[in-house]
């Protein structure tokens, strides 16, 4: 009887262990990212995507507005975002976070960004070397200074330093695009020898393939530390409870710069980007180790030996 009974026991502790590992619930299996259309956040939102489907989820990503995204995750349309910059995003976030209808993840994925004005190599050795001498450069520069899409934190820096003529800067416009019209306007200008003044971040590949150096001075406008920057992931405010596989898996995904500007290169050269992430994977096991601790496959399986073998 004895024995009968540690025979059920022992049946009802596998039985327990194996639902201390069982899926997730349902919902969980279907994750919905929101991505913001800048290179990184592209590169990193496909390392996720990869990453999920290995372990037997299903992906689909939105591509919208910063604001749109934040609001997507309020309102349940959307779980994660994994492109939140810091302090460039601050003043479109700041509401949702005060509400407390998003959560950002307490550890940044990117420690060692920046973001700021930046000027081609040779317009810096013009003179034009910190914010204060923009205005003294403005009919070399057209009265210009490019941004990116409407909307972000970065054009409302410049916008804010044109409204109170910081700098002497009430006289410029402020050319808003996109990633890619903004960087294929300073390509332009810099094949022609034009000057140019413009948003730059890192990690980033223009900062491998265009000679530029970034200005000074900028008197926090961008941030401390002449727009040092962190981004982070956001998810919706009960995400982790929920759905605690995927937020842990969140939680690794962790980058330097040049790891990112390295993966962007190949994007920018029209790679897929679910390519990209699968070659970083398999060159890189290292990071696939590092990604997957702590985490399982949607059905509970130890995630490292299968994300490995489906990458072969």
């Amino acid at each position: 009887m004895k024995r009968f009974i540690r025979h059920i026991s022992c049946g009802v502790l596998m039985l327990s262990s194996t639902a201390l590992l069982a899926a997730e619930p349902a919902k969980c299996q279907n994750v919905r990212m929101g991505v913001v259309n800048w290179t990184d956040v592209i590169a990193t939102s496909a390392m996720a995507e990869v990453l999920l489907k290995k372990l037997g989820y299903e992906v689909k990503q939105t591509s919208a507005a910063q604001q749109i995204v934040f609001g997507g995750l309020r309102d349940d349309r959307l779980d994660v975002f994994l492109g939140y910059w810091k302090p460039a995003m601050d003043k479109n976030i700041a509401p949702f976070l005060e509400a407390k209808q998003v959560k950002v993840l307490e550890k940044p994925s990117l420690a060692d960004a920046q973001a700021t004005l930046a000027v081609p190599d040779y317009v810096a050795a013009g003179g034009l070397k910190t914010f204060a001498d923009i205005a003294k450069f403005k009919d070399k520069l057209g009265g210009k200074i490019y941004g990116i899409e409407p909307g972000t934190g970065a054009n409302g820096n410049i916008k804010g330093m044109i409204d109170k003529n910081q700098f002497g800067l009430g006289g410029f416009q402020l050319v808003e695009s996109g990633e890619a019209g903004m960087l294929a306007a300073v390509q332009r200008a810099i094949k022609r020898g034009e000057w140019v003044v413009f948003v730059g971040w890192t990690p980033h590949p223009m900062n491998i393939n265009m000679k530029i150096e970034y200005l000074t001075g900028s008197e926090d406008v961008f941030g401390p530390n002449e727009g040092a920057a962190t981004v982070s992931v956001v998810t919706a405010p009960d995400y982790a409870t929920r759905c605690p596989n995927v937020s842990q898996l969140m939680t690794n995904l962790t980058f330097t710069a040049a790891q990112e500007s390295a993966m962007m290169v190949p994007i920018m050269d029209r790679k897929a980007p679910d390519d990209v992430a699968k070659q970083w994977l398999k060159d890189h096991p290292e990071d696939l180790t590092r990604w997957l601790a702590g985490v399982t496959t949607f059905d509970g399986k130890d995630a490292a030996p299968v994300v490995t073998a489906a990458i072969k």
